[in-house]
């Protein structure tokens, strides 16, 4: 059975770090590239950042360039989103989901639960 679970949100402040975790199960890391997205409140749910399931290459949407690193960990099916430097913008839901071969190809399904961000002054 496919599955993605999220884990490691919480409350932070402005200018700290979290480190959100992406288990994966049913299928291969080498195979499937990994997204990364986040629902803010009000507003729709956005793409932030993946990473290629053939080549581990990653990609990163501006606002987060520079602050959110991803990363897997193919022994222990875990893909992670390290989130440094927070601002208040980054508060929201952020969900995993699996993705064709890389991150070029659209199509993400299942998704995992979501897990919360709160980012506070």
């Amino acid at each position: 059975q496919v599955r993605l679970v999220e884990s490691g949100g919480g409350l932070v402040h402005t200018g700290g770090s979290l480190r959100l975790s992406c288990a994966v199960s049913g299928f291969s890391l080498d195979a499937h590239a990994i997204g990364w997205f986040r629902q803010a409140p009000g507003k729709t749910r956005e793409g932030i950042s993946c990473i290629s399931g053939s080549d581990g290459r990653t990609y990163y949407q501006e606002s987060v360039k520079g602050r959110f690193t991803v990363s897997r960990d193919k022994a222990k099916n875990t893909v992670y989103l390290q989130m440094n430097n927070v601002l208040l913008e980054d508060t929201g839901v952020y969900f995993c989901a699996k993705g064709g071969a890389d991150c070029q190809r659209g199509g993400y399904d299942p998704w995992g639960q979501g897990t919360q961000v709160t980012v506070s002054p």
